[in-house]
């Protein structure tokens, strides 16, 4: 089955190249395309958000991709592309809560966002605690790791 998105606008930061850590401090702007200018209206009251974006600088591999080490670095499990949040997937989707600074009816800017200059946005959802953070979630002790310089 094919799908077909439509970007609903794009990232604008500081950030030109792919990079695997030192998310954290990055401050982006999410400008609308002008048929969506209204559609924030009401995020500024919520603290986050989740943004979900179309990674057009990926390339999935599947003999390179399917299995690899999380960042490729040695210290890592060899595991499969579902048990990881790599940017090289089979659909170059991207997904990350990011806090919000701001929200007017045409850019949102945000926080924490790990996407690159132009990434085209597919979707801004408001972060629910009760449909996103679960409680006693548990992760394998590499993602500790993994994540501890991403944010």
């Amino acid at each position: 089955m094919e799908i077909s998105l439509k970007a609903i606008g794009y990232v604008s930061n500081e950030v030109e190249n792919r990079k695997d850590n030192s998310w954290g401090q990055d401050v982006s702007k999410i400008v609308l395309e002008k048929e969506y200018f209204g559609g924030l209206n009401g995020l500024r009251n919520f603290s986050h958000a989740i943004i979900i974006y179309y990674l057009d600088k990926a390339n999935f591999d599947i003999n390179k991709h399917l299995q690899r080490r999380p960042q490729n670095r040695d210290d890592m499990p060899l595991v499969g592309i579902f048990s990881q949040r790599g940017k090289d997937r089979p659909n170059q989707i991207g997904i990350t809560s990011v806090q919000i600074i701001s929200a007017t009816e045409e850019v949102l800017v945000v926080k924490g966002l790990d996407a690159i200059d132009k990434t085209p946005i597919l979707d801004i959802k408001p972060y629910y605690p009760m449909y996103d953070c679960k409680e006693n979630a548990i992760v394998p002790e590499w993602v500790n790791r993994l994540m501890e310089h991403y944010f």
